[in-house]
């Protein structure tokens, strides 16, 4: 039996391939730092991590993950908490432009995917209006690794070719209009919603309305990837009940749909369980 890889070797070997090979002072890096879990950075925004003098970071950020910050480097928080003060995106476009004219190795980090959710386009943009140079890092987004990390697959080739991703709210705190829930409704066989706890009683009314059904699955991830993670699982009609119950500060992603039922197969891998397979799932089986 040939002996371990040398994790940090490799892991060294790895980062000399890095293209580019430096996060250049007076530039700013707009990185995904993923669901949570660590061992889900991309190696790019490990580097960032270790590089970076100031890193601006969002509220959903894992601690694990900030836990990784290089010594020296200083940390800001510039996350949007629902019922709270939030900083103004403006100010926290300006706080970027503003680092990075003064030499910093600037991190703008965010949980999950900068272009999914965390406003990533707008930040480049005000970047490039201020002629700041800039790299973006993508992320592994909870509606992806989050669902995986709780034995739900976003997609499954048999029960739901489609998946739609959708926020809570827009501009503004507002909620997705009726028109807009009942084209979704339709529109895809599986939601994975953002930012929707506190919407969530008027969407799932509205999905009902729209023809979803009321006892069709419907599960809570709060904490994706980490140690902290919980799965509650409910129905469409009762997903309001549910959703009141868990803490508004929770990172909670919500999926509806029928890929919900595979995590009863599921469930225990991220945990080296072995997995259920007992219960019979020939609707679920691939085809040969």
């Amino acid at each position: 039996m040939s002996a371990p890889h040398d994790f940090r070797a490799a892991f060294g070997t790895l980062a000399a391939h890095l293209v580019p090979a430096e996060f250049a002072p007076g530039s700013v890096w707009l990185v995904g730092a993923g669901p949570g879990d660590p061992g889900l950075l991309t190696l790019h925004a490990a580097y960032a991590l270790q590089t970076a003098d100031v890193v601006l970071h969002d509220a959903l950020v894992a601690p694990e993950i900030l836990g990784l910050v290089g010594a020296g480097a200083r940390l800001e928080s510039v996350g949007k908490r629902a019922g709270r003060p939030n900083p103004r995106q403006t100010g926290i476009n300006a706080r970027m432009v503003a680092l990075a004219r003064q030499g910093l190795r600037v991190l703008r980090l965010k949980g999950g995917d900068p272009m999914v959710f965390g406003r990533g386009g707008e930040e480049a943009i005000a970047l490039a209006v201020a002629g700041v140079p800039f790299r973006v890092v993508p992320g592994i987004t909870a509606g992806v690794g989050g669902m995986a990390y709780a034995g739900i697959p976003t997609t499954h080739r048999t029960v739901a070719p489609s998946a739609t991703l959708m926020t809570g709210h827009g501009v503004g705190g507002v909620a997705p209009s009726a028109a807009e829930i009942r084209a979704l409704a339709s529109g895809a066989a599986v939601l994975v919603l953002y930012m929707g706890l506190g919407g969530m009683a008027p969407i799932a009314d509205m999905l009902i309305e729209a023809g979803r059904a009321p006892d069709e699955a419907v599960a809570f991830i709060t904490d994706a990837t980490t140690a902290r993670q919980e799965v509650r699982i409910a129905t469409l009609a009762r997903a309001a009940a549910v959703a009141a119950e868990i803490p508004r500060r929770a990172a909670t992603l919500i999926v509806i749909g029928p890929v919900v039922a595979v995590r009863e197969t599921l469930a225990g891998w991220q945990d080296n369980r072995p997995m259920a397979v007992a219960r019979a799932a020939a609707d679920l089986a691939v085809s040969a």
